[in-house]
């Protein structure tokens, strides 16, 4: 498995479809989504080349409830029993209390969709999932941003001190720029969680599918497009 350095303490998990991040701090590790169900022994394989146990994760923060990006947060959490956190509006759907709100597909996504969809495993059900606000403290410095839109309580993570965005799928990077991400549930709200991004401080913004866009990341997010609007 690839891992690689973002940022100092920011390591990049390709897992699969999508990418989940490790933020290494004093306090342990915040672990920033869990990747496809099948993921947990991959994220064990990444901590251990990095020097770390299992249990030096401390929390996991998961931006939304998709099953490529919550489906091994069960398995995560049977380690050390590391709080698990999401936006409010999606925590029932990652306790599978109640299913989430299908994305509204334009004719240019669907095709798309349809090849990301196949195959992917449904994420058991994380019952220790709890939620968080906007503005909470995740660790290190890493701070909570609501970005609805994409999912009803998707969230992002701002670690303000290394200029760094984590940004779920709101934001996705395609040839090498930033773009509004696929498959939304409210595609003007996700439209406007992208501008609130834009206007954080950031040099390296840091999406759920694609690669790390390092260097003015803010100008990249002000410039951004809606490529299948």
């Amino acid at each position: 498995m690839g891992v690689s350095e973002v940022v100092p303490g920011l390591h990049l998990l390709p897992l699969g479809i999508s990418n989940a991040y490790l933020w290494r701090h004093d306090g342990g590790v915040t672990l920033v989504d869990t990747g496809p169900a099948g993921s947990a022994p991959a994220i064990a394989e990444a901590l251990g080349a990095l020097g770390l146990r299992r249990e030096d994760v401390r929390r996991v923060v998961l931006t939304h409830f998709h099953d490529d990006h919550v489906g091994s947060a069960a398995a995560v959490r049977a380690w050390g029993r590391a709080p698990v956190v999401a936006g409010a509006a999606d925590v029932p759907v990652i306790r599978r209390d109640r299913p989430g709100p299908e994305p509204v597909l334009t004719p240019g996504e669907r095709a798309l969709h349809a090849r990301m969809s196949a195959g992917l495993p449904r994420a058991p059900a994380c019952r220790a999932a709890t939620p968080v606000a906007d503005g909470a403290d995740l660790g290190g410095g890493a701070v909570a941003v609501a970005v609805p839109g994409h999912t009803p309580g998707s969230l992002a993570v701002h670690l303000p001190a290394a200029g760094v965005l984590i940004t779920g799928d709101t934001v996705a990077e395609h040839e090498g720029g930033l773009v509004l991400g696929p498959f939304n549930a409210d595609r003007a709200r996700a439209w406007d969680s992208l501008q609130r991004l834009a206007g954080l401080e950031a040099d390296v913004v840091c999406p759920g599918h694609g690669q790390p866009v390092a260097g003015g990341a803010a100008a990249a997010l002000r410039a951004a497009t809606d490529p299948f609007g």
